[in-house]
């Protein structure tokens, strides 16, 4: 089958990434479809969720290129499979990252499946900054080409299954670039900032937000000495290595240097603090993690030398990994790293390739 018979559907999310995305697939010959998914209602009425604008946008853009626009609510979907995971960890004390989540359950999955069975596609394609290889029969998943903008580290639950079905147009462009072709092809969404907050809900004041959902369990804010220092409004507002937000200044001693987080006591519900940005209790000499996913979808077998971020756009880390059992793994960093945070995702690197990853379950502290 040629290029201009194989079907493409762009997830079009009304910002800059899908519609690039779009025009692009159209020069590489391929039949273009965009596809609109709409996952959230809780409170559509309100200044933050963007939905109207991102579908108007999305539909003009498809306008400008002459494609069809799809919409689909993926509403319930995204309720059951990824915002009732996301309350659940934080009402454990852990900080989820939703948009690896809704990456896998929805982005690359319900709407995977919709566009292969109810739209024909043989493809999907998304704004991600990331790159595709296909090595002997097997897609793997590669860095962004742009370091700054890669996105490899939300992509890391996918199969190489789900690889091969799925087209990066962006990933191998830096975002000035793409910026640069909408603006030439004076698409409305050239000049359109890059979201943020939780994937498809939209900016929101996080408290207020999370407040609404879960309630809250005010408890007592420690130094690491034991000394009481202030009070917290719940263990879910606060993550570890956090400055901002805990209302508490110096000591009687007299320090003015910053309080951080450095460790929740969830089962006393006691948020621990100490001064300065790299306490010792704050660093960690490794992690384990569960919930794992490889690309290959090959189990690891033997420790394994590689690098690793346990958070979104931090420098690789070096480290060696080794199995604890099929679905457990120990990491143990070649230097101490701060801030390793329970409920986060650890996402390991051979070089351009990301092999994949898991949820952080423990931190082995430094102390």
């Amino acid at each position: 089958m040629s290029q201009s018979q194989k079907k493409v559907i762009v997830g079009m999310s009304g910002g800059v990434d899908s519609s690039v995305s779009a025009w692009l697939l159209q020069q590489q010959g391929y039949q273009v479809e965009g596809l609109f998914m709409k996952n959230w209602e809780e409170d559509d009425g309100e200044e933050y969720c963007t939905a109207a604008e991102d579908l108007a946008d999305a539909q003009a853009v498809c306008d400008k290129l002459g494609i069809w626009l799809h919409t689909v609510n993926f509403a319930a979907e995204y309720w059951d499979n990824v915002f009732e995971h996301f309350l659940e960890e934080y009402k454990a004390g852990r900080t989820p990252n939703p948009d690896i989540l809704c990456n896998k359950e929805i982005k690359f999955k319900a709407f995977l499946e919709f566009a292969a069975e109810d739209l024909g596609a043989d493809f999907i394609a998304t704004g991600h900054y990331v790159r595709r290889q296909d090595v002997g029969g097997k897609s793997r998943l590669l860095r962004g080409l742009d370091d700054n903008k890669d996105q490899s580290y939300f992509l890391y639950t996918l199969g190489h299954e789900q690889i091969a079905q799925s087209l990066f147009p962006v990933g191998e462009l830096a975002k000035p670039e793409v910026r640069r072709l909408a603006e030439e092809l004076e698409l409305v969404t050239a000049k359109k900032k890059d979201s943020t907050g939780i994937c498809f809900i939209g900016e929101r004041k996080f408290r207020d937000f999370l407040g609404r959902y879960l309630p809250a369990q005010p408890g007592v804010i420690l130094s690491t000495e034991g000394e009481v220092v202030g009070e917290h409004q719940g263990l879910m507002y606060h993550t570890l290595g956090q400055r901002k937000g805990l209302g508490i200044g110096g000591t009687k001693e007299g320090s003015e240097a910053p309080w951080y987080v450095v460790d929740k006591d969830v089962a006393n519900n006691l948020l621990i603090v100490a001064q300065g940005h790299d306490h010792p209790r704050l660093m960690s000499t490794g992690l384990t993690a569960q919930q794992l996913h490889w690309v290959d979808r090959e189990t690891l077998k033997a420790p394994l030398r590689c690098t690793v971020k346990t958070r979104y756009r931090q420098a690789d880390i070096a480290c060696t990994v080794s199995p604890l059992g099929e679905d457990r793994i120990e990491v143990r960093f070649d230097e101490p790293v701060a801030a390793v945070t329970p409920g986060q995702s650890a996402v390991f690197y051979v070089d351009e390739v990301c092999l994949g990853g898991g949820i952080i379950e423990a931190r082995l502290p430094l102390l």
